[in-house]
């Protein structure tokens, strides 16, 4: 991409496309960004004495992406169907990536399509497929994903999610599934709790999860999630 967008032999951009590829990780969207602010920066600039671009390599590799690729990120992801925002707001709260078989899971507790929205965001470059799993390209498109949504939406979705999967985990015996959900159900926190079923549907996940850890002797772990159950 370097050596078309600069019109030169990819062994006269080499050195230059694996700086770009390092910063960036080969996101068509992040290249693009970054090599227009170098541009702009001088950075990067056209030589008429030698009738190509020319570049300073020692800059471009202590150069930062731009600041405004989160602003730039937020009009990308605002520009795409609002089913498409909603599954990529799903998937930024559970970090950076969830596999395939997850998100299936995860279609089936929230009663939601999810997947083939997640795919349309493959296709724009915000996500990649991985290894089984859905993963964002960059983790500044999940930072900016994830930061789209309010504080206390963000933290009542986290616990929404928690909750469905909460029921999910005990009907299938799930210890991963129980361990995602326990985990969504404490970043939303105490202000998300609605009525008295919630909080002691909270502090059994808690308990069970705790036990659970325990036999596996992750202590901490166990421990983090007794609190949380308190």
């Amino acid at each position: 991409m370097v050596s078309e967008t600069l019109c030169l032999l990819p062994r006269l951009t080499h050195s230059l496309s694996e700086v770009i590829y390092h910063k960036t990780k080969g996101n068509p969207l992040f290249v693009s960004r970054l090599m227009l602010s170098l541009s702009n920066e001088g950075i990067l600039r056209p030589s008429l004495s030698r009738r190509r671009w020319e570049w300073e390599k020692e800059k471009i590799e202590s150069r930062e992406l731009p600041d405004d690729v989160a602003i730039f990120l937020n009009n990308t992801i605002r520009e795409l169907p609002e089913d498409v925002q909603s599954s990529l707001c799903i998937l930024s709260c559970f970090g950076a990536a969830a596999s395939i078989s997850f998100i299936n899971i995860l279609e089936r507790a929230l009663q939601k399509t999810i997947r083939i929205y997640l795919d349309v965001a493959v296709t724009k470059g915000l996500l990649d497929i991985i290894g089984g799993q859905y993963r964002f390209s960059h983790d500044r498109i999940q930072e900016a994903t994830y930061n789209m949504m309010e504080d206390g939406a963000r933290r009542l979705c986290h616990f929404t999610y928690g909750l469905s999967l909460a029921s999910l985990s005990i009907e299938e015996g799930s210890d991963g599934i129980l361990f995602i959900s326990v985990t969504q159900l404490n970043l939303g926190g105490p202000a998300t709790v609605q009525d008295p079923s919630q909080s002691y549907t909270v502090a059994q996940m808690n308990l069970r999860a705790g036990k659970k850890a325990m036999e596996m002797s992750d202590f901490k772990t166990a421990s983090s999630y007794l609190r949380h159950g308190i």
